[in-house]
């Protein structure tokens, strides 16, 4: 969920002495070699050199070849997030984002954040609904030791009532930071129990909430983690510059051991989205300073073709200044300080949300209109030509520059592999977003993005809250 403190620490002695007899002596780096010339415009694909391969406890492996860089990127995904916590038992899986920096028998607490920078990288780890996933950059010659690590933690994480306490408190502490006291935060939270209503996998967060904290006993705790954070429920991504025999005798040398786990199976059943409209709800933010309006809707999984035409609706409507809802209510009205169109990307069912910052002289009743009026026009006639080049041109080339680095590609690979099972469909991804039509975008919107199934959540300022004060949540009528 929340990006993890780094610490740059030198490599402690203790570990200085077990890592060279755990791992052996460091591979050399491979030679580096002069970066090729960016490709034309026209031929802009990702160019990967990938290969998959599972082991026999059911890990499945991504390698990703480059050498334009000394670096290695090591990916871990688990296909465990907050969709798979059972009602009352939310933020296992945010916890386990902590609590696997806990220790195992040969790294003590603590000491995995030293390993790691010491040897001159970095770490991080993040939870969605959807998924766990930690990840290391480092310099290419330091690979052994980096899947040693990630491979310890999978095989042999020392859950215990200590380490659960401990990070019981840090993640409490974190909730109070990131959502009490972070404006808007919570007015979102309820747009997604609005439009997941009745879906418990997608109404509640990621983070969870003070009282499932509070209320955790570390016996369920313990039961989450024996059930998903083993090797079958896992994607290994390797992507930059290794030697590919090397990098596979040392994921067998280290992942084999591992585990199998059980996890029970996700729900069978979709969900259509509401049947009738929420109404607008009102959440009293002590946090915010100005007022908001969102409007969301559940929409079809990410991947699905109408996806791809939502998401491109999404950047005719707010992707940049000549957009259809920041022409209009931020440069031509002055009502909105900003306006966001997008989708959440979740595994199925997905949301689309638009989320208007109000200025001084927007009023909410008015902008909701407004909003209306532009997503009405849009499934009624569908986008204009230039509309549709200027969309293609802006989600080619995020997609497209957002896989430029060892540690992003190795991020989507990981979820392609993890999600929708063959990393190498992200060959191709771009070509699903080039091949929607104008037509395909006014019908994905006529036939999601209706009055009928919207949920709407309104945010205004709070006046002078006690200090504890939570944030309010009232109806209007």
């Amino acid at each position: 969920m929340s990006p993890r403190r780094s610490l740059a620490r030198a490599l402690p002695a203790s570990l200085a002495l077990i890592l060279p007899l755990a791992l052996g002596a460091s591979a050399a780096p491979s030679a580096q070699k002069k970066p090729p010339a960016p490709p034309a415009a026209e031929a802009l694909r990702p160019k990967l050199e990938l290969s998959r391969f599972t082991l026999d406890n059911g890990l499945r492996v991504v390698l990703d070849r480059d050498r334009s860089s000394p670096t290695v990127a090591v990916a871990v995904w688990y296909d465990v997030g907050s969709r798979n916590e059972k009602p009352g038992e939310g933020g296992f899986a945010h916890l386990f984002e902590h609590m696997m920096f806990e220790g195992t028998d040969v790294v003590p607490r603590g000491e995995y954040d030293k390993v790691i920078e010491g040897r001159g990288g970095k770490l991080n780890a993040s939870t969605s609904e959807d998924w766990t996933r930690y990840w290391e950059m480092m310099p290419s010659s330091e690979l052994a030791a980096t899947l040693f690590l990630e491979a310890d933690r999978m095989r042999s994480l020392k859950v215990t009532e200590e380490a659960f306490e401990n990070q019981r408190k840090v993640v409490e502490e974190e909730y109070r930071m990131r959502v009490e006291n972070t404006p808007y935060v919570k007015g979102y939270f309820r747009l997604m129990e609005l439009v997941y209503e009745g879906y418990a996998p997608y109404a509640h967060p990621a983070i969870g909430s003070m009282q499932e904290l509070d209320a955790a006993k570390f016996e369920w705790v313990k039961k989450f983690h024996d059930a998903y954070y083993g090797p079958n429920d896992a994607v290994l991504v390797i992507s930059g510059d290794f030697d590919v025999e090397q990098a596979k005798k040392l994921v067998h040398q280290y992942f084999d051991v591992a585990p199998r786990v059980s996890p029970p199976p996700f729900p069978a059943g979709g969900y259509e989205g509401r049947s009738k409209p929420s109404g607008v709800v009102v959440v009293e933010d002590s946090a915010a300073r100005t007022p908001s309006t969102s409007m969301g809707w559940a929409i079809p999984k990410s991947g699905d073709d109408e996806h791809y035409a939502l998401e491109l609706a999404a950047a005719i409507l707010s992707d940049g200044e000549s957009s259809r809802l920041h022409a209009k209510l931020v440069r031509e009205l002055a009502w909105a300080q900003s306006v966001e169109a997008g989708t959440e990307d979740h595994r199925g069912p997905d949301a689309f949300v638009i989320d208007v910052r109000l200025g001084d002289k927007g009023k909410a009743e008015e902008v909701e209109k407004a909003v209306w009026a532009e997503v009405d026009a849009l499934a009624a006639r569908g986008p204009s030509a230039a509309e549709m080049a200027k969309a293609r041109a802006k989600v080619e080339h995020a997609f497209l520059f957002g896989l430029q680095s060892n540690l992003s590609r190795a991020l989507v690979l990981s979820q392609f592999e993890g999600e929708r099972g063959d990393a190498t469909l992200l060959a191709t991804e771009v070509d699903k977003y080039l091949a929607v039509t104008p037509e395909r975008v006014k019908a994905a919107v006529a036939r999601w993005l209706r009055h009928e199934k919207v949920a709407q959540v309104r945010v205004v300022p709070k006046a002078s809250p006690p200090p504890s004060a939570s944030t309010t949540v009232k109806e209007v009528k």
